[in-house]
C-alpha cells in the first residue's frame, strides 16, 4: 500500500525522469507487408551471407498462417541444418547502461508448419524443430558483444508473453535477436521461432530474481534466464574471423603456437626420441557421442593404438585433457570435458595400462582454439589432448 501511495503522489519531475529512462524500439511489432527474405521495417538482418533475411509473417510463404499476436504481422526466424541462423537488430533510442537493470516483454511462439528447403539434402522440410530466442548488446549494427539474456526453447505453438531481464556488463547502443539451437549441441537443424509484440524496455529493481517457469503450462508470464556472465566475444555473421582465446593454454601464447604442442598428432608416427616432458599431444580422433562420454565407433581404432604406445614405452606417464566448444554452462562444459576424459583413462586402465600412469582433467571451455560460431570451429575446441607427465617417473 505504501508503494502504492509513494507512486500516486509522486512528483511530476520524478515521472517525467522515468519516462526518460525508457527505450523504445522503432516498430517493436514487426509490421510490414508480408513477405519472404526481408527483414522488417526499422530493423536489420543480421544473418549469415549467402543466406536468406528472416521473414514478415503470415504470408503463407512456407506454409505459415498463425494470426499474429500484436497488430498484422510478426517476424520469422529460422534455425538451419547447415549451422546457419537469422536474426535481426536495431539501434535503441537510449543506450542500455552498465550497472542498471532493465525488463521488457515480447511474445513468442512456435509455427506447427514452416516448410522449405534443407540446406543440406536440398529436400522439402518442415522446420519445426524448437529454437530459442538470444539476446544480444552491442555498439554497431549486428555486433554482437554481449549475450544479455536467452529464452528456453520455445514449443508452445500459441503466443505466450516471455519477460526479459538484462544486466549488462558495458554500456551498449544496439540490441541483437537470434533464432538459435538447443544447447549444447553440436548437431544443427531445422527449426522456427515467431516473434511480436516486443515492449518497451525500462528500467527495473537488480535484486529481483529471474525465474524460469515451465512456459508449456503455466498460465504466467515466464521470466527468462539472465545472463552474468562476463562479456562474450563473439564472431559477427558476416564476418569469418576467428576468435582469439581468452585465456593462453598451457604452454600457448596469443601471439604464436607453441612449439612443444603436436597438432592432429597421429599415435603410430610418434617417435620416442620426438617426446619430451610437458609436450601436449593434440588429438583429433577421439569423438564422443552428444552430450555424452561414450566413444563413436571411429574412436577405437586411435583408442587401441595409444594402447599399444604405453605399452611398447612404459616409461611414459600422461594426462589426459578433455576441453569442450563454448555452447553451454560453464558447469556443464567443466563436467562434460572431465568425464570424457575420464573416459579415455577408464578405457587405457580397462587394457592394463597402469592408472599410476594415467591423470585426466577437464577444463571445459577456458581454452578455445576457434570460434564457436561454426561447425568446424566447435569441433576443434571439443577435443581430448594428452600431455606428456614424465619419463621414467621423472
Amino acid at each position: 500500500m505504501l508503494n502504492y501511495l509513494c507512486l500516486l503522489f509522486a512528483p511530476f519531475g520524478l515521472m517525467g525522469q522515468e519516462s526518460a529512462e525508457v527505450i523504445q524500439l522503432i516498430n517493436p511489432s514487426f509490421e510490414d507487408m508480408p513477405r519472404h527474405s526481408k527483414a522488417p521495417r526499422a530493423w536489420s538482418d543480421c544473418g549469415f551471407k549467402g543466406e536468406s533475411a528472416p521473414d514478415i509473417q503470415p504470408s503463407g510463404i512456407f506454409s505459415v498462417t498463425k494470426p499474429a499476436s500484436n497488430g498484422n504481422t510478426y517476424l520469422g526466424l529460422v534455425v538451419r541444418d547447415n549451422d546457419t541462423w537469422e536474426s535481426v537488430g536495431q539501434e535503441l533510442s537510449r543506450p542500455l547502461e552498465k550497472g542498471k537493470c532493465y525488463s521488457f516483454s515480447v511474445a513468442l511462439c512456435r509455427s506447427e508448419l514452416y516448410v522449405s528447403i534443407s540446406r543440406l539434402s536440398d529436400q522439402t522440410a518442415n522446420y519445426t524443430t524448437p529454437a530459442k530466442l538470444r539476446i544480444y548488446g552491442g555498439n554497431s549494427y549486428c555486433e554482437r558483444k554481449e549475450l544479455l539474456a536467452e529464452s528456453p526453447l520455445i514449443a508452445n505453438t500459441r503466443w505466450q508473453d516471455y519477460n526479459f531481464k538484462l544486466e549488462p556488463s558495458k554500456n551498449y547502443t544496439f540490441l541483437i535477436l537470434e533464432a538459435y539451437f538447443k544447447t549444447p549441441t553440436l548437431v544443427p537443424y531445422n527449426g522456427n521461432l515467431l516473434v511480436d509484440n516486443f515492449s518497451d524496455i525500462k528500467i527495473s529493481v537488480c535484486n529481483e530474481s529471474a525465474v524460469q517457469d515451465n512456459v508449456a503450462q503455466s498460465e504466467k508470464k515466464p521470466e527468462m534466464v539472465v545472463v552474468k556472465a562476463e562479456t562474450i566475444k563473439v564472431v559477427d555473421n558476416k564476418d569469418s574471423n576467428t576468435v582469439k582465446p581468452k585465456d593462453a593454454a598451457p604452454g600457448q601464447t596469443e601471439a604464436s603456437e607453441p612449439k612443444d604442442i603436436i597438432e592432429n598428432a597421429s599415435i603410430n608416427n610418434l617417435k620416442r626420441t620426438d617426446l619430451k616432458k610437458g609436450q601436449t599431444l593434440r588429438i583429433d580422433k577421439i569423438f564422443f557421442e552428444m552430450d555424452k562420454s561414450i566413444f563413436t565407433r571411429e574412436s577405437y581404432q586411435f583408442l587401441n593404438d595409444l594402447v599399444d604406445f604405453l605399452r611398447e614405452n612404459p616409461d611414459i606417464s600422461m594426462e589426459v585433457g578433455g576441453h569442450s566448444n563454448g555452447l553451454c554452462t560453464e558447469e556443464y562444459c567443466l563436467k562434460i570435458s572431465t568425464d570424457r576424459a575420464k573416459a579415455v583413462v577408464d578405457y587405457l586402465v580397462g587394457k592394463n595400462i597402469s592408472r599410476l600412469r594415467l591423470a585426466y582433467k577437464g577444463y571445459g571451455k577456458k581454452f578455445p582454439l576457434s570460434s564457436n560460431e561454426t561447425v568446424d570451429g566447435r569441433r576443434k575446441n571439443q577435443r581430448v589432448e594428452l600431455k606428456i607427465i614424465s619419463f621414467n617417473n621423472n
